[in-house]
């Protein structure tokens, strides 16, 4: 895998987004500036991020989210190889 970043990631599986090797690596995201850990999608180009709002499920059973707009900053949790 390389050092590049997706542009956009999700974790849901189903969704068109969602890159296994990248999740299992660990990607962190700054918001605006701050740590977050709640982020079910991402994207970086179009400045956009979807956070999970508590526990509530939507009809399909999927996490319920807000979409919010602003600066987007990914980064490794992991350095590669280890």
């Amino acid at each position: 895998m390389s050092d590049e970043l997706p542009d956009r990631l999700a974790v849901d599986p189903d969704s068109p987004y969602y890159n296994e090797a990248a999740l299992e690596r660990g990607v962190g995201i700054r918001f605006k500036g701050q740590e977050k850990t709640n982020v079910e999608e991402y994207c970086v180009s179009e400045g956009w991020v979807r956070l999970a709002v508590g526990k509530t499920l939507d009809r399909k059973g999927k996490q319920l989210t807000i979409k919010y707009s602003g600066t987007v900053e990914p980064y490794w949790r992991e350095p590669a190889g280890e």
